[in-house]
């Protein structure tokens, strides 16, 4: 048996990089997946690619689309048990030179997008006795990074969503954790790493205690144990996932 069968899970951004591995891996757990993005045609291939998968077009900025993303969950399989708010955006650029409108846009997504799921979600969940909820932030949500001032900001927020939601939501039965990766295999993560300035990669790698970057699937696995039963005691805490880059200064 899978540490999933019989749940019923909604993964925002599930198109592409970390959401693409988090759908495939909850599948083969034993999960229904319902994969909400924007990018429509590689949404629909990785749904199709799953034994019980269903795509939806999701802005997850839009109220609108948070209320069809629910609604095409509950017409396909009933009930919902787990929401991953995994989409987001990033955009480099030094605080005094970019564009106020840059910034409002990663806020809206990664931010906004994030309550709204909560919003949205915790009402069918908490009818249905209960689920869990696992908010996608980063290292960046903990320590800040030159050029990052946006992505940052959301994912600090995303930290204060997930504290908040889980006082709120524990008596409900709803469990609400957030993970924290560090650097992962994803084509997002690796255009921001190629536009970083200042930064050696291989040097900075070596100064890991694991020197490499993760694979989405050690990603996946993490998100999966807080989807499932076997984290029924943990809620608002933060878990990260960077190989040991906060741990300390390198000596």
């Amino acid at each position: 048996m899978g540490r999933l069968d019989g749940k019923v899970a909604l993964i925002t951004g599930g198109a592409r990089g970390m959401g693409k591995s988090h759908a495939r891996y909850f599948a083969a757990e034993g999960a229904r997946v319902v994969i909400g993005d924007v990018l429509d045609d590689k949404g629909q291939a990785v749904a199709d690619g799953l034994e019980h998968g269903r795509y939806v077009h999701h802005d997850v900025t839009s109220e609108a689309d948070w209320a069809a993303a629910l609604a095409a969950v509950l017409d396909a399989y009933g009930q919902i048990d787990v929401l991953i708010n995994n989409a987001g955006i990033l955009r480099h650029g030094p605080i005094a030179t970019m564009d106020p409108a840059e910034f409002r846009r990663v806020i809206d997504v990664n931010l906004v997008g994030c309550w709204l799921g909560v919003h949205t979600v915790a009402p069918a969940m908490a009818e249905a006795g209960g689920g869990s909820i696992v908010n996608i932030s980063s290292i960046e949500g903990i320590a800040g990074a030159a050029g990052l001032s946006a992505y940052s900001a959301s994912k600090f927020g995303i930290r204060g969503i997930t504290r908040s939601a889980a006082q709120e939501l524990g008596p409900l039965g709803i469990r609400v954790n957030s993970v924290h990766p560090g650097g992962v295999l994803t084509s997002m993560a690796l255009s921001a790493a190629d536009v970083m300035t200042g930064v050696d990669p291989a040097a900075f790698l070596k100064s890991l205690p694991i020197a490499r970057f993760a694979e989405p699937v050690e990603i996946s696995r993490l998100v999966a144990f807080l989807a499932s039963d076997e984290s029924s005691y943990t809620t608002g805490a933060e878990f990260v996932a960077d190989g040991g880059l906060l741990a300390g200064p390198g000596y």
